[in-house]
């Protein structure tokens, strides 16, 4: 089987953040995996903007159950994508960008995360904007919250097969 998964970039933190960014992503992939591992300061979601777009281009919807209940909704014109929750404990998130290299379509990103104690995600969020190759994405937790030391996030490119 060929390899698909190249890593492009991986950050890992040494101090308490309020946003991680990735810039100059080669266009030289079909679709974008990016994981992230690790904890915030206040439990909450995740968030992520795409070549700087602040406007209200983003649709989500999500899933959420917590081993008692489950729920789901829908956020319409954002200025964010959503990335799912994100806890104080350890927390894994994987996040798909696809077709992020194509410049005429809209893009579509799907990432599921959890939490060893707490929950289960999952999203799918449309970036609506002029369509555009995906160049850099930045993520942000809510709550004015911080990335915590040590947490890690790892970006790979998937190869055509």
């Amino acid at each position: 089987m060929p390899k698909t998964y190249e890593p492009i970039a991986t950050q890992t933190l040494g101090s308490a953040q309020s946003s991680v960014t990735f810039s100059s992503i080669p266009g030289t992939y079909t679709d974008l995996v990016l994981i992230i591992t690790g904890t915030v300061s206040s439990e909450g979601s995740a968030r992520f903007q795409c070549n700087g777009d602040t406007a209200t281009n983003y649709s989500t919807t999500l899933l959420y159950g917590n081993g008692t209940s489950a729920l789901s909704g829908r956020a319409a014109n954002q200025n964010y994508g959503a990335i799912g929750r994100i806890g104080t404990v350890v927390s894994n998130s994987i996040i798909h960008f696809m077709n992020y290299s194509n410049t005429t379509t809209f893009k579509t990103v799907i990432s599921r995360g959890n939490t060893s104690n707490l929950f289960v995600t999952a999203q799918a969020t449309l970036w609506r904007a002029t369509p555009a190759a995906i160049t850099s994405i930045v993520l942000t937790p809510e709550n004015a919250a911080n990335w915590d030391s040590g947490s890690t996030f790892t970006l790979y490119g998937i190869k055509a097969a």
